[in-house]
């Protein structure tokens, strides 16, 4: 951590060239004596990777910015404000994978005390002065090992831990847990020894019940996204925890957390109805469609699907609690007569359970991406292709 960077002089610089390429300051003269090039891309680049993802950090003046890999693998800003809400007020967690801290630091506006571990020196130091520019005095940082410093702990120092294993294993992604670093799955029974409940944080493209299959005492497991992207899954263990878990989609938007709540069992036994297109078309948040709640989708907003594998719902109101984007019909047509329509139009273009891709319904059907116009290309019922016209509602 060079303390250069933070004279005001090269924070002045930084903010002149906000929308500068960090390629173009690293293969220039550096302006200043003791910052090089490249420390000074290194930050450009991390106050433009935070000014949507961490725009509590963008804003708060001589926050100090990591290596671009570490800014990357952070959770976001509503990811995280979101997982603290799952820990009790005045519990004392401890962060095993601390990171850039952006956990930690919304662990410590909720808890007692958080402990923070963290074996690179160099990003402990950072994240441990970026706490006292924000202000998050309860936050004790330890550059070491996490699981060594809890391993030194007695069993119940801390009500809670929470890791984030690495996915990236000799520079290649691994998405099961047991390939992580460290192997959670393993580490399971001992870090439930340790502490009443473990958070574990993995990538959204990991199969929740290969997950589930592997991890023991599961009482909630957390699928998180942010305006309609799946971001994060979090398990949430607790020893003493015997029961099925509950599956548990948070939706993030402008702030505000929209949850769908069920458990395995119940879609299990949920019934669909079908139906064709009516007044309003619907499409599930990512989150939601990651859940695989499609039977109790239906069930719950007293909507009418498609077909089987066609995840798009359809009613003749509209439903405001809808967990997605809903649309307004404005007509409809069997596929086989939309292509004998030569001419060009502009619509955005959705596929659900059809043939062909987007962009190939683009070039081969003349439509121009854009508009208010959103065209939805999917299977109906009895297997017809349909092409349904509709406008954002």
């Amino acid at each position: 951590m060079n303390e250069q960077i933070l004279a005001p002089e090269v924070q002045h610089y930084l903010q002149q060239h906000e929308t500068a390429a960090p390629t173009s300051l690293a293969l220039r003269k550096s302006p200043f004596l003791h910052v090089y090039p490249a420390e000074l891309a290194q930050q450009l680049d991390g106050r433009q990777r935070c000014r949507k993802k961490l725009p509590l950090w963008y804003s708060t003046p001589n926050i100090y910015y990591p290596e671009k890999l570490s800014v990357e693998q952070a959770s976001s800003q509503h990811t995280a404000a979101y997982k603290s809400s799952l820990i009790a007020e005045q519990s004392r967690i401890i962060d095993l994978t601390g990171g850039f801290g952006v956990d930690a630091y919304y662990f410590a506006q909720r808890a007692k005390t958080v402990a923070y571990c963290e074996r690179n020196e160099s990003l402990a130091r950072i994240a441990q002065y970026n706490a006292r520019i924000l202000g998050a005095d309860n936050i004790d940082f330890i550059a070491a090992n996490g699981l060594m410093h809890l391993q030194s702990q007695a069993d119940d120092t801390f009500d809670y831990s929470y890791i984030d294993p690495s996915r990236r294993i000799d520079k290649r992604k691994v998405f099961l847990l047991e390939d992580c670093e460290p192997n959670v799955v393993a580490l399971q029974d001992w870090l439930l020894q340790k502490t009443k409940k473990s958070l574990i944080k993995s990538a959204p493209l990991l199969d929740i019940s290969s997950a589930l299959s592997v991890l023991k005492r599961v009482c909630e497991v957390h699928i998180i996204s942010v305006d309609n992207e799946c971001k994060e899954l979090l398990f949430v263990l607790d020893r003493e925890y015997m029961d099925a878990p509950q599956i548990i989609v948070a939706a993030l938007k402008g702030g505000m957390a929209q949850r769908f709540q069920f458990y395995v069992d119940e879609e299990k036994s949920a019934t669909t109805d079908f139906g064709h297109p009516e007044g309003y078309l619907y499409e599930p948040d990512a989150a939601l469609l990651k859940s695989g709640a499609f039977k109790l989708i239906g069930q719950r907003y007293g909507l009418k699907k498609l077909h089987q594998h066609t995840h798009l719902y359809t009613s003749v109101e509209a439903n405001p609690d809808f967990m997605g984007r809903t649309f307004r019909i404005d007509s409809m047509m069997l596929y086989s007569d939309f292509k004998k329509n030569k001419a060009t139009t502009q619509a955005n273009v959705s596929t659900r359970n059809f043939p062909l891709k987007s962009e190939e319904l683009r070039k081969r059907h003349r439509i121009d991406e854009g508009g208010n116009r959103y065209l939805f290309f999917c299977t109906g019922m009895a297997d017809t292709l349909l092409v349904i016209f509709t406008s954002k509602c």
